[in-house]
């Protein structure tokens, strides 16, 4: 007697035997992403970067009447250009001042140390002169020839950084070239109805991303220009040097701006107290200038995101990535942002709560049963034909 299986099992099998293809596929991609970590995040950088250069390729091919490829060649022609007039004109000036600087520290230790040993009460003296001796041992330390192996391991960091670079820039020169194909081929797997919406979304994230690399740089810019002058006004030694670090430090969120202040106001200490509560508190106005006028400027149209997604993006990216986790963040959040308000199934925002209006008015009532037209967000709504 033959046995016949009963209705339903084949069709079964072969759903489960999907899913598990499916949970395998998908277990496979993760671990190849999770080990090629490295590359991924070299990859959004470059994408960022990208990001933040179209509008200039896009200038210049507007004024120049010449081909995407050599556009792209005569920006980072320029920017190689500006590169090497810092590594001839400014870097020179800013070791001569750090070597300057890092010379005037021992008498500047001495006499702290002088000073903690009259402070009262003892124990409080020994801890001054403890953290003084910490300080000094960091900043300048004993002379000693590097062993070989050192020798050779500076030597790999600083061809393995190299290599990131060259990398990275033709990452960059190949995504702004291939930008198009690399969007058609992807949409390519997106359905037929929904790949004007997917590319407005791609378009929209790119575009964020491009705006806060501007917006960075302009603000790096601001702060190292305006530290730089009011440190050589003030007559603090290494100035140029201290307006770089304070420029680079500007990209670092929330804390930047202290790690920013801290090498300038112990620079000056080694002059005097007072010069050291003068560069702070001149620090301490630039800082209030760009909060309070430039950033509202300057980051009106690109990120926008609310501060409370800022801190708590910057606090998950530093725990999960460090340093370069937190840098990466806000791009991060701003980039998801994007494409969760452009995935959002609704023709118009929810209505605010009328209560959390801050108005000395009362707020008109609004019907949800008939809201307003939607602003146009440059997106376009779920639901609605392409």
């Amino acid at each position: 007697m033959t046995n016949v299986a009963p209705d339903g099992i084949g069709p079964s099998i072969a759903r489960g035997a999907g899913l598990a293809i499916g949970v395998g596929l998908v277990v496979g991609i993760s671990l190849i992403a999770i080990a090629a970590i490295n590359v991924l995040v070299l990859v959004f950088v470059a994408v960022i970067l990208a990001s933040g250069l179209q509008p200039f390729v896009a200038w210049i091919r507007g004024h120049l009447r010449i081909g995407r490829g050599p556009t792209i060649l005569l920006v980072y022609g320029a920017f190689l250009a500006a590169v090497v007039g810092m590594a001839f004109v400014v870097l020179p000036v800013a070791f001569n001042q750090f070597g300057r600087t890092v010379a005037s520290l021992p008498p500047f230790f001495e006499r702290a140390r002088a000073w903690a040993e009259t402070v009262r009460p003892a124990a409080l003296a020994q801890s001054l002169t403890a953290l003084i001796d910490t300080a000094a041992t960091t900043l300048h330390p004993p002379d000693t020839t590097p062993a070989p192996g050192q020798v050779v391991r500076i030597g790999l960091t600083v061809a393995e950084a190299l290599t990131s670079v060259l990398t990275l820039l033709t990452v960059v020169y190949f995504w702004l070239t291939e930008h198009a194909r690399l969007q058609r081929y992807a949409l390519a797997f997106v359905a037929e109805e929904r790949r004007t919406r997917a590319r407005n979304l791609w378009n929209a994230a790119e575009t964020r991303l491009g705006m806060w690399v501007r917006a960075q740089l302009i603000l790096m810019a601001t702060i190292g220009i305006g530290t730089g002058i009011a440190y050589t006004v003030l007559g603090v030694p290494g100035a140029l040097l201290l307006g770089l670090i304070a420029a680079l430090a500007e990209a670092i969120p929330l804390v930047g701006p202290l790690l920013g202040a801290i090498p300038a106001v112990l620079v000056a200490a080694t002059i005097s107290p007072q010069l050291a509560l003068e560069v702070a508190g001149v620090y301490l106005v630039l800082q209030l200038i760009e909060g309070n006028v430039l950033v509202p400027i300057v980051m009106r149209n690109t990120i926008g995101i609310s501060p409370f997604l800022v801190i708590l993006s910057v606090l998950i990216g530093g725990a999960a990535g460090g340093f370069l986790g937190a840098l990466l963040a806000v791009p991060v959040a701003a980039t998801v942002e994007t494409l969760i308000e452009g995935l959002q199934d609704r023709d118009v925002p929810v209505a605010q709560d009328p209560s959390t209006i801050d108005s000395t008015e009362d707020a008109p009532a609004v019907d949800e049963s008939n809201p307003p037209d939607a602003p146009d967000r440059g997106i376009v709504p779920a639901g609605r034909g392409d």
